[in-house]
């Protein structure tokens, strides 16, 4: 348990910032080993080479830029050149739609944004939105964030008659994400059923050249924004990717570049002492035995930080979730991430944190100041709702230290554009230190990418089977039938096959005794 001097020792605060990182119930040693210490002089060496523009992503033959996003003046002429580039006409397109210039087709401003992507390119818009948009903002955002039908339904239930003025912004860096296309085509069908022009609400986010910039280009979308190949989309949202649907709607982006810019000048000095990200990166190894044998649970007392957990998750496990380092060991390194948020959590899982399997460790996220105006008591003794939300903080961190669960607390005076920021750039630099630390590659995702293979092989297999079904199915099919008639060796992929189908109204089911006699009949 923390004590007084402990506390005084630990917590590093950077008070022109508002920021304060707590680590005092992280049971850390007062000198880290000399194996550690060889990690954080490669960590620190390897920051200067990412934001030198070295290729630090060697899988794919990239550099890393997106510190370069706040501080252009960082990169190579020709990058900081596009990045001003790309700010201003950002800059200027979201005037022009605000102001009411750039409009929908039936001449009144566009008052509502569907935003199409998947991963980094919705979740880092969606955390800025639900944090700093404020609650009787003019203009309401909506996502279409994974394939999923009744999603997509429900979304346009909410848009409703509003989709004649609603500004759809279509996100994909190669233009050929496939939930991203099939998001964009379930959108302009819908457009098209209002009798309504997609081309005149569609704006493209994407690699120029790609697919998605080629189709936006022929059917003369209202405009293409830009990505980079050096921009990965976890660490994309201060790019146009995040900046766009900030602007749009009216956030003060130039002051969230400016936080997390201010974030990084911090982070940036080689002192472990006074870094904060490394503090983070260590403490994280320290918790996990540098292997990641802890998750990560993060509680945000803030109900505008609802979704740092989700944005974390991905950040964190998609960059440090590796199955072989640098050198071609297999490690598999990683940690897992998960959350809710304060006092929610008081009434969800802190039990089983506090008394059940020791396998985490916790970091609270303190915004000291969420209401501006004054408070009511809310019992006999005058305290206030603001006072019991530190109550349980204060409480829930104390209870979780008696029972010997370690925890981070990451305090901020106040939630603002800069201040998010700040988190924002924190957790990137921390993660990439981390990465550094057990020498893996943070910057690709080749599980990803087999993930996305392997529902492209059943994708193949299910057109294969309806094709079949459609043609000869009347007397029907098992699944060892189907399988043995297509020369599937699979059968269960058959069998989820015939299954998908019948849930789609392609085929009728004739449910069996088990599964191998379940019959689909067309």
């Amino acid at each position: 348990m923390s004590n007084w001097q402990t506390f005084q020792k630990s917590v590093l605060r950077y008070p022109e910032l508002g920021f304060a990182l707590d680590c005092s119930l992280m049971d850390a040693p007062g000198e880290w080993p000399e194996t550690l210490r060889e990690g954080i002089g490669r960590a620190f060496r390897d920051l200067v080479a990412i934001e030198a523009g070295e290729v630090m992503n060697p899988d794919e033959g990239r550099a890393v830029g997106h510190y370069w996003l706040r501080r252009p003046e960082l990169a190579p002429a020709a990058e900081a050149s596009w990045i001003l580039s790309v700010r201003e006409a950002v800059s200027s397109f979201a005037a022009r739609v605000l102001s009411g210039e750039i409009a929908a087709p039936s001449g009144n401003s566009f008052r509502q944004i569907l935003l199409v992507g998947i991963g980094g390119s919705a979740l880092g818009p969606q955390l800025v939105a639900r944090a700093l948009l404020p609650a009787d903002s003019p203009v309401r955002i909506h996502y279409f964030d994974n394939t999923d039908p009744g999603g997509m339904d429900d979304v346009f239930a909410s848009i409703g008659d509003g989709l004649a003025e609603t500004l759809t912004v279509v996100v994909s860096k190669s233009g050929g994400t496939p939930e991203t296309r099939n998001g964009m085509v379930e959108a302009e069908a819908a457009y098209q059923a209002r009798g309504l022009d997609f081309a005149r609400h569609a704006v493209a986010v994407t690699g120029e050249g790609s697919l998605l910039d080629r189709h936006a280009a022929a059917k003369g979308w209202i405009a293409r924004f830009p990505m980079a190949d050096w921009i990965g989309g976890r660490t994309s949202v201060m790019s146009a990717v995040g900046l766009l649907p900030a602007a749009l709607l009216g956030l003060d982006v130039a002051s969230f570049l400016d936080g997390a810019a201010a974030m990084d000048e911090k982070t940036r000095v080689p002192d472990e002492r006074t870094n904060a990200a490394m503090r983070l990166a260590l403490m994280w190894h320290h918790a996990g035995g540098g292997r990641g044998e802890k998750d990560m649970v993060i509680l945000p007392y803030c109900d505008r930080l609802e979704l740092m957990s989700k944005y974390l998750q991905q950040l964190v496990m998609e960059s440090l979730g590796k199955e072989f380092d640098l050198d071609g060991n297999q490690v598999n390194q990683g940690i897992a991430v998960y959350g809710n948020k304060g006092s929610t959590d008081q009434h969800a899982y802190v039990q089983q944190l506090r008394d059940g399997l020791p396998n985490f460790f916790a970091t609270f996220v303190e915004v000291r100041r969420t209401r501006t105006g004054e408070s009511i008591g809310v019992d006999e003794t005058g305290a206030t709702t603001g006072d019991y939300l530190q109550g349980f903080l204060r409480g829930t961190r104390r209870a979780l230290a008696e029972n010997g669960r370690p925890s981070i607390t990451i305090s901020i005076d106040e939630l603002t554009p800069f201040s998010l920021g700040m988190l924002v750039a924190l957790y990137e630099r921390a993660v990439s230190f981390y990465a550094s630390l057990v020498n893996i590659n943070a910057y690709h995702q080749p599980g990803v990418e087999a993930g996305k293979k392997a529902a492209g092989a059943f994708l193949d297999l299910l057109a294969k089977v309806r094709r079949h079904l459609a043609e000869t199915g009347s007397a029907g099919y098992t699944a060892d039938a189907m399988a043995a008639t297509l020369g599937e060796s699979d059968v269960e992929q058959v069998y989820h096959c015939l299954n998908h189908l019948a849930a789609s109204g392609h085929c009728l089911r004739e449910t069996g005794a088990d599964p191998a006699e379940d019959r689909f009949v067309s």
